[in-house]
Formats: structure tokens, sequence, C-alpha cells
């Protein structure tokens, strides 16, 4: 017999079952400032779906309705503001029309429409939105940005959160919650859940250490400095039979516990899941805002998303950077600045389109740059750099590195190409005349022409900094705000 969670799929092609509805980047429509209590329960759910599609037609199937524990958010700060995200996840009081609650965010299947696989054949992706439980029933949406910098609604459902539809079964224990700091009430904090992937039972004290060690090193860089007092650091441990995940490249295989692996979308350092129900079942035993998947590897690798989660090997030379960096994208939506690296995207920001993430920019108006309230009345834009003579060096290196991954080389070699990669380019990056100025750089978010980053070098650019540039920064401290206060 079918469900009566059925399958209901909404096309955003010609076989679109509604029109669109649009509103503008900053609008926030019916947008209701409602007491807490009178409105939520002060619980969690959650909706899980599967999206869907190709290249150029996209499905939303609905998985089914999950109660998890106490809403760890901001009880507050309910509407998202920010102008972040290619999709946005909305919930609308069903009496008034009011919006209760919304969170812009990006996929694993927004990234895959843009890769070439896409333009073959369908792909479908789990994904999860979790929010405060309502008291009264609600209408669910997700909204895509267009080009324009619109967002459209392409799905809508109706929930009763007193349905026999939603999942209430307890939600069963699953290795162990270990606590590294807590400053605070969750809904005043920044809850962070760092959870293992690829350790065995016998590696339990190894994944803390790393977790700790790591962690540390975020809550002393910038903005987060700052903030320290505002974030609550928790690990969750999952123990897994054999040690590290999956690398298809070499024919290596795991059975690790949220189904991590290299070489997602083709690009051998790219680590996903596609498992994300799973991990939001694990999850949901912690209070949580931001997840970090830690992953027992020597091999480096790692990737993170936008209001999604971040990977991050935790035994290569550059861990505590990419810990840094990946947190960057998962926790604020911050932009790869860098472009010469081996990616499957294709055309991943539209030319023409100006770019949805703080600390990119197509530069379509000069004169309204998106940061120019950071910009010296001295400081040209676009801003001029030695990116020919940078170019040069960075794509011999990318070369080596090619022909290092398809050789198989160890990671010590690896690491040796990147040593000398970072030697080279902090001298050059260093004697730049506009170093350290906020500006409009060409070259970022893997194309080399056509789109600009706000400094020379960043976190978000290279592997030599230790700080974000002052964008990234006030990004970060944006949203840390946005859960704190």
């Amino acid at each position: 017999m079918r469900s009566l969670l059925a399958l209901c799929v909404l096309l955003l092609s010609t076989g679109c079952l509604s029109t669109p509805r649009h509103s503008t980047p900053t609008q926030s429509s019916n947008a209701a400032s409602p007491d807490f209590d009178a409105r939520f329960t002060g619980s969690t759910l959650r909706v899980d779906y599967a999206h869907c599609g190709t290249s150029q037609q996209e499905a939303i199937a609905l998985l089914g309705y999950r109660a998890e524990g106490e809403w760890a958010g901001s009880r507050t700060q309910l509407v998202d503001r920010s102008d972040t995200g290619k999709y946005r996840f909305r919930m609308f009081d069903k009496a008034s029309g009011s919006e209760l609650y919304s969170r812009g965010f990006a996929s694993i299947y927004g990234e895959w429409e843009t890769t070439a696989a896409a333009k073959q054949g369908w792909g479908s992706f789990q994904e999860c939105q979790r929010f405060p439980e309502p008291r009264a029933s609600v209408f669910l949406a997700l909204e895509k940005r267009a080009a324009d910098g619109r967002f459209a609604e392409f799905w809508r459902t109706e929930l009763d959160p007193q349905s026999r539809f939603v999942d209430r079964s307890p939600i069963p224990a699953l290795g162990e919650v270990i606590a590294l700091r807590e400053n605070g009430p969750s809904a005043k904090q920044v809850d962070l859940l760092i959870v293992a992937d690829g350790y065995t039972a016998q590696q339990r004290d190894k994944f803390v250490a790393d977790a700790k060690r790591l962690s540390d090193i975020l809550l002393v860089t910038q903005p987060f400095a700052r903030h320290a007092q505002r974030f609550s650091v928790r690990c969750l441990f999952v123990p897994t039979p054999e040690s590290g995940i999956s690398n298809p490249r070499k024919n290596i295989w795991k059975d690790s516990a949220f189904g991590l692996s290299f070489n997602a979308f083709d690009s051998d350092r790219y680590v996903l899941t596609y498992e994300d129900r799973i991990l939001r079942n694990a999850a949901a035993q912690a209070p949580y805002d931001a997840l970090i998947l830690l992953f027992n590897e020597r091999k480096y690798g790692g990737g993170g998303i936008y209001n999604l989660w971040a990977t991050v090997a935790s035994d290569t030379e550059p861990a505590p950077y990419v810990f840094v960096h990946e947190f960057g994208h998962s926790f604020a939506g911050l932009a790869d600045e860098y472009y010469s690296s081996q990616v499957a995207y294709e055309e991943f920001n539209p030319a023409g389109v100006e770019p949805w993430e703080p600390n990119a920019t197509a530069l379509l108006d000069p004169k309204n740059l998106k940061w120019k309230d950071l910009v010296d009345s001295t400081t040209p834009i676009p801003t001029p750099w030695n990116q020919t003579l940078y170019d040069q060096v960075d794509l011999a290196y990318q070369k080596q590195r090619a022909e290092a991954i398809a050789q198989q080389a160890s990671e010590e070699r690896n690491e040796e190409l990147m040593r000398e990669i970072k030697a080279q380019t902090a001298v050059l990056l260093a004697t730049e005349p506009h170093r350290g100025k906020v500006g409009a750089f060409q070259g970022s978010m893997y194309e080399a022409k056509g789109l600009y980053r706000p400094e020379v070098d960043c976190i978000m650019f290279s592997r030599n900094p230790t700080n974000f540039c002052k964008v990234c920064e006030r990004a970060l401290e944006r949203t840390i705000l946005m859960y704190t206060e």
C-alpha cells in the first residue's frame, strides 16, 4: 500500500503545478516577531525529502517528518535576513500567513546540478530541514534563487504538527556525546557538534583529542576568538569497525558510520556523505546549530556546504587550516576564492549573475560594490594585482598535484608539494601593493576571469594566511550574532 506520505513532486520545469512566487533578496514577506512560547513548543521538528532532478528540471519528494529534542537555535532571530544561500526554507502560519521561520542554505543537489553528470541524467540527494516545532498548522516552503537574485518558491506543503505522520519515537542512543566546552543555554550559544567517522572503538580518545585540538584553533581565529564565550562545543563519537573512510580512486571501501567518502563528484579530495537522514538521527542526541564531520584519515580532504555541514580529515598537516576554511563555507556561506584547483562544476556561477556569497562579486556595478563601505577611497576598483605571475606559479603546482594524484603518490609527497607552493605564493602575495586592503581582486569561485574577491589573500583563497579578510570576518560575525542575540 502506498504511504500517505506520498511522494509529492513539483517540477521546476514547464510541468510546474503553480506559478513561482517571487520575493526580493531582502524581503521577508509577512514577517512576524511572535512570542516564541506562544507560537512554538520549544522542541525541534525535521522535514526529510529527496531533492531530485537534472540540469534542466528539479523535483522534491517528501520522505517524512521527525520529532527531535529541544530547539537549540535562537528564540528571537527566527527570520533569516542575511540574504545568503542558493535556496531558502520558510515556514508560514497557516491561519494568518505570517512568516514564522526561515533559513537560507545551499545543498549537495545545488552543486551537483552544475556538473556534467546532471546533463546526462537524474540524480537524487537526501536533504533535511530542522525548525522549531509550531503549535498550530503551518505551510513549509522551499525557494530557489533566480539569476536576478530573487527567490522563487517551487515547493510547498502543509504540516499539522499533531499529525500521526510525524515520527515521535524516541531518538535512539548511538555512540557517546562528549562535552568539550559549554558556555550557556543553547538558545543563546552557537552549538557546534563535531561528529566522528572512521574512528574505531579503540580510537575514541584520539577522536576527542583531534576534536579539541582543531576546535581550539577555530576559536582563536577571528572573529571566533572575540566570541569564544558564545560557543558550546560537543562531540558525538560513534565507533566504526575499520579505521578511515572510503577512497574509490584507490579501490578502498569502508563501512563507516555515516558514509563519508572521498571523490565526491569525481573530485579526488572532496569528501561528502549522501546519508543525511542517518547523520541527522544520530546528531539529534545533542543540541546543535552547526555540524563538522571529522574523519580519521591521513589523506588531505574535506568539504563544506552552507547550512548543511563541513567535513575535515583529522591527520593531515593542513588539518587546522582546512577545519577553519570549511567551517567558513558551512557556517556563513563563504565562497571559495581560489580558482585554479580541479572541480567538477561547470559554470558554478553563471556569467553575468551576481553571486549570493558575501565574499565574491561579478562586479556588474563597480560603483555599488556590495562591500564598498570597507573600501578605502584610494583603492582602485577593480584592484590590480600580479595575477599573471601568480598563475604561472600556481598552475605549475596544479599540474604537479594532478600528476601526483594520478600516480597515487603518498600523502607525504602531496604535503611536500603543498609546502612548496605555500612558500612560493606567500612571498608573491606579501609583496602586493594592495595587500591587506579591501578592493575587488580578479579571480574567485573557480573562475580566473569575471569574478572578484575582497582581498588579495584570505583563508578562503590560499593556505597562506591565518586570518580571514575583512569581508569574510564580517559575514562570520553576523552569523554568530544571528544565533546568539
